[in-house]
């Protein structure tokens, strides 16, 4: 299927051993490689970090951002967004101060 890039905000960070990007490989199964399919292997790697991006119904949390080059997921096909092979994902997540 193909190899992909999930960038990661500092603040979540320190769910994955600090690192600032993830690589994701899909296998070649037939389907397509979706926004919902790279994070879905991110959470099975990181469970915790798939928890703070996903509620339990499996959508964006609201606070969660996720960016395909330029444009917002949300405004593309949501989760169900096809990646092009070697793309990056963006995880941008809203932080709430006063």
């Amino acid at each position: 299927m193909g190899a992909f890039t999930v960038l990661i905000p500092s603040v979540l960070r320190p769910l994955v051993r600090d690192a600032d990007a993830l690589d994701v490989e899909l296998p070649d199964d037939g389907g397509p490689a979706t926004v919902a399919r790279i994070l879905g292997s991110v959470a099975a790697d990181h469970p915790v970090l798939g928890r703070r991006l996903r509620d339990e119904t499996g959508a964006l949390r609201r606070h969660v951002n996720v960016y395909l080059g330029p444009d917002e997921v949300r405004r593309l096909q949501g989760l169900e967004t096809e990646v092009p092979e070697g793309a990056q994902l963006m995880i941008i997540q809203s932080v709430a101060g006063g």
